[in-house]
């Protein structure tokens, strides 16, 4: 399945149900960063892979771990997909682009992203997240030094 979009996750998530809905408000839910709403719709032993290969199992160190990092960051959707594999796992991509502010207030937007989402038995297992935040940041860096 996929559909495009261009919208918040939260937006996003009325237009599916199922698992890409599930990823959607489970997104949604982190960008305002309600964690008692987010942490109902992971699996108790729940795996969050980032990039750099920073590994989380707790959606309170998730946010910890992305405070120092954004002083603020929201994702605009653009496209969801999904697939069920026959082990009763979904896998769901959602793609699209970060938007917010660095710690020291600049703002940016236009980096792109990519969730992957396993899903089984109404919870979310797994995310791998990758995204251009790291080379956003050098390219500011290098036009401010020049």
């Amino acid at each position: 399945m996929s559909s495009e979009t261009n919208v918040s996750p939260a937006l996003a998530a009325e237009r599916y149900e199922g698992p890409i809905a599930l990823a959607l408000l489970y997104l949604a839910a982190m960008e305002r960063r309600d964690l008692d709403a987010a942490g109902r719709l992971v699996s108790d032993d729940a795996a969050f892979v980032f990039p750099g290969g920073v590994r989380r199992r707790d959606i309170k160190a998730i946010a910890e771990g992305s405070s120092g990092r954004y002083r603020s960051i929201a994702k605009h959707v653009e496209r969801c997909d999904s697939c069920e594999g026959p082990d009763g796992r979904t896998v769901v991509y959602v793609l699209g682009s970060l938007y917010g502010g660095w710690p020291d207030g600049t703002a940016f937007s236009g980096i792109r992203f990519i969730d992957r989402f396993e899903i089984a038995g109404g919870t979310i297992r797994t995310q791998d997240v990758w995204n251009d935040s790291a080379e956003a940041r050098l390219a500011a860096q290098a036009a401010d030094s020049s």
